[in-house]
C-alpha cells in the first residue's frame, strides 16, 4: 500500500500495514531457515532380517528365498544378515516397474503383491548359476503352472554349442514332464532369415510344442506382428500389437495379415558400412597395403579381396567395387597421382 501526503489521521492505517508486512517477512524467514536447517532422514541404515520382513510384509522363509534367488541386496556380518534401507528401496523400485506392467496387463491391483506370481532377478549371475536357480525354483515352488524365461540365451555361454543346447532342452522337457507345467521362452532370430539363432534355436524348433514369431511390420515399424511358425495344436490367425503411451502392448483389431512369399525373405543389398565394422575395415586395409605399391584399379580390387579375406570376409568383384567406393567416400583410401594409399588422417 502506497501513501502520499500522509496526515496524522493516516498513521494508524500505515502502522497496521507495516506490522502486517513485518509479520509476513518473519514467517518467510522462519520457513526458509527451517528448510535450511532441516536434517534429511538418513535411509542408509542397516535393517535386520525381522525388520526387512516387516517392511516387505513377507515371511522369513520368503526373505531367505529372495536373498538366494531374487537378488535382495544383503550384507553379511559374521552369522548375521543386514539390508540397507536405501538399497532395498532401489531393488524394490526396479522390480516394481516390471511387475506393474505385468499386473496391469493381467488386470490385477498394482498396490498388492500377488500370491501367485514370483519374479527372479538373475541378471548378475553366470549362466550355470541362473540355470541352477531356475531348476531349484521349479522344483520347490508349489502349485506351479506357467514359467516364463526371458530368454533362454542367458542359460548358455555359446548358442552354437550342441552339448549346452542338448542339456538345456533336456532339462526343459524334464521340468515340463515332472511338474506338468508350461514353459514359455524367448530367442532372437538370425538377421538374414527367420530361423532361431544357433544350435539352441534348432533344438527349440525340434522340441517345442509351439513356435511363435514376433517381428516388426515392414510397412509400419510401430507395429509388431505375432504369428505361429510351428504349432502342434490348432493354428491361429496372425495378430498385431503396438506399445501405447503407458508402455504397454495394445492389440490392433484392424490389423490385416499380409500374405508372405514362399522361401527366404529377399536379402538386402550388400552394405559395407552396416555389415563390416570399422576395426575390420582398418585391419583389412593394413593387410592389403602392406609392402605394396598399388597403381591400377584392378590390382587395387584384388588387394582388397585378399585383405578382407584375411578377416574372414569373402568379396566377389561386385562387393569389392562397393567396398572400394565406400572407402573412397569415407576418405579411408585416397589416390595420389596414380597410386592408391591409406589415408592416416581419415575419420570413420
Amino acid at each position: 500500500m502506497h501513501f502520499r501526503n500522509l496526515t496524522f489521521n493516516d498513521l494508524p492505517t500505515v502502522v497496521g500495514e507495516l506490522c502486517k508486512r513485518i509479520e509476513s517477512l518473519e514467517t518467510v524467514l522462519k520457513n526458509s531457515l527451517a528448510v535450511q536447517n532441516k536434517v534429511k532422514e538418513n535411509h542408509h541404515v542397516p535393517m535386520t532380517v525381522d525388520e526387512v520382513c516387516t517392511y516387505l510384509g513377507i515371511s522369513k522363509s520368503s526373505f531367505y528365498y529372495k536373498v538366494k534367488h531374487g537378488g535382495i541386496p544383503v550384507i553379511k556380518q559374521g552369522k548375521h544378515l543386514f539390508v540397507y534401507r536405501d538399497e532395498l528401496d532401489k531393488w524394490l523400485e526396479t522390480g516394481r516397474k516390471v511387475l506393474k506392467r505385468i499386473l496391469r496387463l493381467a488386470g490385477l491391483p498394482e498396490d498388492k503383491n500377488p500370491n501367485n506370481l514370483i519374479m527372479l532377478a538373475l541378471r548378475k549371475y553366470a549362466p550355470p548359476v541362473r540355470l541352477a536357480i531356475v531348476e531349484q525354483a521349479i522344483g520347490t515352488i508349489p502349485d506351479l503352472g506357467l514359467v516364463i524365461i526371458d530368454g533362454i540365451r542367458d542359460f548358455l555361454y555359446d548358442i552354437n554349442s550342441p552339448s549346452e543346447a542338448t542339456d538345456i532342452i533336456s532339462r526343459f522337457m524334464q521340468w515340463t514332464d515332472d511338474r506338468q507345467i508350461h514353459i514359455h521362452t524367448i530367442l532372437h532370430q538370425n538377421k538374414n532369415d527367420e530361423n532361431a539363432r544357433g544350435h539352441i534355436g534348432t533344438e527349440l524348433n525340434n522340441k517345442a510344442e509351439t513356435v511363435m514369431q514376433v517381428e516388426v511390420d515392414k510397412m509400419d515399424r510401430t507395429v509388431s506382428v505375432v504369428e505361429a511358425i510351428h504349432i502342434r495344436d490348432r493354428e491361429f490367425e496372425p495378430f498385431a500389437f503396438r506399445i501405447n503411451d503407458e508402455v504397454l502392448p495394445e492389440l490392433l483389431d484392424s490389423y490385416q495379415p499380409q500374405e508372405k512369399k514362399i522361401g527366404r525373405p529377399a536379402k538386402e543389398p550388400f552394405d559395407p558400412y552396416k555389415e563390416i565394422s570399422e576395426s575390420v575395415h582398418r585391419a583389412a586395409l593394413d593387410a592389403a597395403f602392406t609392402n605394396v605399391c598399388i597403381t591400377s584399379y584392378d590390382d587395387y580390387l584384388e588387394r582388397l579381396k585378399e585383405g578382407y579375406a584375411l578377416q574372414d570376409i569373402k568379396l566377389g568383384h561386385n562387393k569389392a567395387v562397393k567396398v572400394a567406393t565406400f572407402l573412397s567416400n569415407k576418405r579411408m583410401v585416397i589416390k595420389e597421382g596414380k597410386e592408391y594409399k591409406i589415408n592416416p588422417d581419415s575419420h570413420y
